[in-house]
């Protein structure tokens, strides 16, 4: 198998498992020329880009005691397909690059925190991305 079919393959697994659309939270690009926001001035802007299909999954529930308070912790499974055709529409340089500047991902109507990013290779390219995720803190109280 090539790497294109492993791709292919990948995407075809994520579907099968439930292929949901998450929506990735990034910066606006800067607007050139703007002295608003080359001083500051300007509130900054968010756009949405809706990435699947994706496979996410609970990896530990949230743990409220008095002890301790951890959030709960997810996993995404996202096609690298669907990452690619966003890296050429935003003009990003990879997937990390992407994943550095998103401030979160919404799941369902919940905003998730990205604690790491690694792409799954096979054949030399990668497939899918796994994405830990993590509900925000603040949520906790």
């Amino acid at each position: 198998m090539s790497g294109a079919a492993q791709v292919r393959m990948a995407d075809a697994l994520l579907r099968s498992l439930g292929g949901r659309t998450v929506r990735l939270h990034i910066p606006a690009p800067a607007v050139p020329g703007d002295i608003g926001e080359q001083l500051g001035l300007a509130q900054p802007q968010f756009q949405d880009v809706a990435l699947g299909p994706a496979v996410v999954r609970k990896v530990r529930p949230r743990i409220a005691t008095a002890q301790v308070e951890r959030p709960a912790q997810y996993e995404l499974l996202l096609s690298a397909s669907a990452v690619e055709r966003t890296l050429g529409t935003l003009a990003f340089d990879s997937a990390d690059v992407l994943f550095a500047q998103a401030t979160s991902v919404e799941v369902a109507g919940e905003q998730l925190r990205i604690t790491s990013a690694t792409g799954v290779e096979a054949f030399g390219r990668v497939c899918l991305y796994r994405l830990g995720l993590e509900a925000d803190a603040a949520d906790l109280v």
